[in-house]
């Protein structure tokens, strides 16, 4: 299954018909810059083109009333004159004779992507539209916004396919009152995480996403995931104000992708600074398809301001959501009222800001950060693996790699002569893939890769494979070791290697750069600590490579080693190799393949509340590691370097 690409070109015959600041922003050229940049890229041709039809007068009833729909169908009649003044009487809108076809084709454009991803033909999509939705109400166009199309979405959805669960997901800078409105009686769950001021960046909405929505989404366990995509949250753009770069915007599409076994629809709504729009637009298509996402730049430290809104919102909503209650933010009041038997039907999670100041752009700064997208070209070959012997019977994608070059042996051997564990001719010969794949990494030629160990040389191969890293160009690299492997005991703290053991006998941090915690019994339990601590840690220390290793008795279930891995991708531009003990089952490492290639990771299976025990040892190792891993934080510190 690929990718979905909806459009049509009539969505460009809309514009303004007179002199109107507020409203001269949404352009047709919206739509043509973003598309010119997705075929410049190659982008538009690998996806599944389809051309968007217009909506049914019945399905925009799902939401709308008939005589809203039938004065939108009446502007086709009307003179600039009347239009200017039917326009008038709604905030920050503009009617052209085009409009009623438009915001049909709109609507039709978001239908046929929820169809082709419930019927599986794609795995997800994009649908690039104009006019946008969000803040359309039942009986009043708003904001741009003419008719409500993921509203519409999400209940054709519900009527037309059986969907239960809906999450929807809007990150347009503004808030989308109109979908909030059309669902706050379905019953609906609204997490709103409002920031508070202009200048919110990528650790900002990276933050938001790890410390409430993941969670809160997990539990949710939606079906579909609709994403409301406005970019007036990038850089540049005149109306948000904000400095989420593009590359930010493919981190939370992958951060999304792990949700409802992968399908994602997502509908543009605003972005009106066209370049920073048609960057952010093909970095989310390209997180679509499967690519690695470039790393994001800049210290990763949230604005303390951005960590005041977060923590309100885990406060307001802990008493709603368990994953939220066992994280500490509020006293456990009982069974959470969205348990299966009382859950929503659709849930909203929105950001925005409650106020906007005035602020410039230094344009050749954000000329600068535009472009740097294009300086991190995908590596030819996205996934390999290196097994100990061919395995004909293992389903690995068409594409992935078998490796079967090795490292040099006189090389092979050297790295090998410190370890006892490696004299053996089987485990040199592992040793020699692991070498050559990893080279194969480090200078760009292949994104990520699964290579398969002994269990009597694992300890001895992830040493040779940490320092061999370091040796060989990697900066800063992370090592995510699973199960009974310990630290090497000479690796120092010198601030280029961070080393995060999972199933140690105790949650300890033995350094700022040497952390431990045993191996959650619960999904919750493995839910907090992947995104409470690992992660948050991870995009703090800001890898550019990262290596999972799943040693003996890793304990991990093919699921949970499959989260972690998809999850990795993002911290460090896709730069993953991970080593898999050869007593672990031949399908872990297709699971492997699959998830690093970009594939959805399976499901966990049903939320379950997390032991005291494990909700205790995460907060005490939190408590240690903030003062230096700010991406931990979920409250402010008064006058940290994060405030403000």
């Amino acid at each position: 299954m690929g990718t979905a690409l909806v459009y049509h070109e009539d969505m460009t015959a809309a514009r303004l018909l007179w002199d109107d600041p507020e409203c001269e922003i949404e352009c047709p050229e919206r739509l043509t810059t973003a598309l010119e940049r997705l075929q410049q890229r190659g982008l538009e041709q690998r996806c599944l083109q389809l051309a968007a039809r217009e909506a049914s007068e019945a399905e925009l009833g799902l939401v709308h009333s008939p005589e809203y729909v039938a004065l939108v169908r009446g502007t086709q009649a009307l003179g600039t004159g009347e239009l200017q003044t039917l326009s008038g009487q709604y905030d920050a809108v503009y009617f052209h004779p085009s409009t009623f076809h438009c915001a049909r084709l709109a609507v039709g454009a978001a239908l046929q992507l929820v169809d082709a991803v419930l019927a599986g033909a794609v795995r997800n999509g994009l649908a690039l539209v104009r006019p946008p939705g969000h803040h359309s109400q039942r009986a009043a166009a708003n904001g741009f916004c003419v008719f409500n199309n993921v509203a519409i979405a999400a209940r054709h959805a519900q009527r037309q396919h059986g969907l239960h669960r809906i999450l929807i997901v809007d990150w347009d800078v503004h808030h989308g009152q109109g979908i909030q409105y059309i669902f706050e009686d379905d019953p609906r769950a609204s997490t709103d995480a409002p920031w508070p001021q202009v200048g919110m960046g990528n650790a900002d909405y990276v933050a938001a996403f790890l410390h409430v929505l993941l969670p809160v989404a997990f539990e949710f366990n939606p079906e579909l995931v609709l994403v409301s995509a406005g970019f007036d949250s990038a850089i540049g753009d005149p109306e948000g104000q904000m400095q989420a770069t593009p590359e930010c915007f493919a981190h939370l599409t992958q951060l999304l992708q792990v949700l409802a076994g992968g399908r994602v629809c997502a509908v543009l709504e605003g972005g009106y600074h066209l370049e920073s729009l048609s960057q952010s637009v093909c970095m989310m298509v390209q997180a679509l398809l499967g690519d690695p996402a470039p790393p994001l730049l800049g210290p990763m430290v949230p604005h303390g301001s951005a960590l005041e809104s977060i923590q309100s919102v885990r406060v307001a909503q802990a008493p709603h959501w368990m994953s939220l209650q066992q994280q500490g933010v509020a006293p456990v009041l009982g069974p959470s009222p969205y348990s299966p038997e009382g859950r929503p039907s659709s849930l909203l999670l929105t950001g925005r800001p409650e106020f906007k100041a005035a602020a410039t752009q230094d344009v050749a700064a954000l000329s600068s950060l535009l472009d740097q997208p294009r300086l991190n070209p995908t590596p030819p070959v996205r996934t390999a693996v290196a097994l100990a012997a061919p395995d004909a019977a293992l389903a690995l994608p068409s594409d992935v790699l078998c490796e079967e070059g090795s490292a040099p042996q006189e090389e092979t051997q050297a790295w090998a002569r410190p370890h006892e564990a490696l004299a053996q001719d089987r485990a040199l010969t592992a040793l020699g893939k692991v070498l050559y794949l990893l080279d194969r990494i480090l200078d760009g030629q292949v994104s990520s890769g699964i290579a398969v160990t002994p269990a009597c040389a694992a300890a001895a191969t992830l040493d040779v494979a940490i320092r061999c890293g370091l040796s060989h160009g990697a900066q800063r690299l992370l090592c995510l070791a699973v199960g009974q492997l310990d630290r090497p005991p000479d690796l120092t703290d010198d601030g280029r290697n961070l080393w995060l053991n999972i199933g140690g006998k105790e949650a300890a941090a033995l350094s700022m750069f040497h952390v431990s915690v045993p191996l959650p019994g619960t999904t919750g339990g493995f839910l907090s600590c992947v995104l409470a601590l690992v992660l948050p840690l991870a995009y703090s220390f800001q890898p550019d490579l990262v290596l999972v290793a799943l040693g003996p008795a890793h304990g991990l279930r093919d699921p949970q080693a499959a989260l972690l891995a998809a999850l990795l991708r993002g911290p460090a531009g896709g730069r993953v190799l991970a080593l898999v003990d050869e007593e672990s089952t031949p399908q872990l490492a297709v699971v492997l393949a699959r998830v690093l290639h970009g594939e959805a990771a399976p499901s966990l299976g049903p939320f379950s509340m997390a032991s005291p025990e494990d909700v205790q040892a995460l907060m005490q190792l939190r408590g240690q590691l903030e003062p230096r891993w700010k991406m931990l934080q979920v409250a402010s510190e008064a006058g940290g370097p994060g405030s403000g």
